[in-house]
């Protein structure tokens, strides 16, 4: 397994042909196989492919669109251009897999400290959810891409996706058109205190 770490990699050129039913469903069974704060399992999978994902990317894009003009989240303006990009590496990618907490409170709820603490636990659990998703696609030798830039989206692609939950992030699957190499990582020393 140290491996398939050490050979994951944010995936941002895909290759255009299909990913098989079975693969997916693979990379789904690893996402739904991974601890969960009190087993509450929030994690919710929407697979998209062909005139779907076509249509949640048009969601997204309007949703681009809408936050250039009234943003949801001003204080991010500077990062727009990059959740564009971010769109047409999802247009390559044959499979988004749009991941939904099934137990989100609504943006618009305000959060008691109890709320808070579920909200920390369920995006913990699906963390750990897509963290597992992308070694079992490193495993099946695909490529894929964590992607939290839907947050900009945020109200049109939760329209498009429904009642499936509040959307935390999508991940884009498929062959890799490109081998990056690794990013540099902080060593262990800089992020470590020890006690005792």
């Amino acid at each position: 397994m140290i491996q398939q770490i050490m050979d994951r990699r944010s995936i941002r050129r895909f290759r255009p042909d299909p990913v098989a039913r079975e693969a997916i469903e693979d990379i789904l069974q690893a996402g739904i196989l991974a601890p969960s704060s009190k087993n509450r399992q929030p994690w919710r999978f929407v697979v998209a492919q062909g005139a779907a994902k076509e249509e949640a990317l048009q969601a997204m894009e309007r949703g681009l669109e809408r936050e250039r003009r009234a943003p949801l989240l001003p204080n991010n303006t500077q990062h727009i251009s990059g959740a564009e990009h971010t769109l047409k590496i999802m247009r390559q990618a044959p499979t988004v897999i749009f991941v939904a907490n099934a137990l989100g409170a609504p943006l618009d709820k305000p959060l008691t400290p109890e709320d808070r603490i579920g909200e920390l636990c369920n995006a913990q659990s699906i963390g750990a959810a897509l963290e597992n998703m992308s070694l079992e696609a490193v495993h099946l030798g695909l490529g894929s891409l964590w992607i939290c830039d839907t947050c900009f989206a945020q109200e049109e692609l939760q329209a498009w996706l429904g009642t499936a939950g509040e959307l935390c992030a999508a991940f884009a699957v498929g062959y890799p058109a490109e081998s990056p190499s690794a990013r540099p990582r902080m060593g262990m020393e800089s992020v470590t205190e020890w006690r005792g």
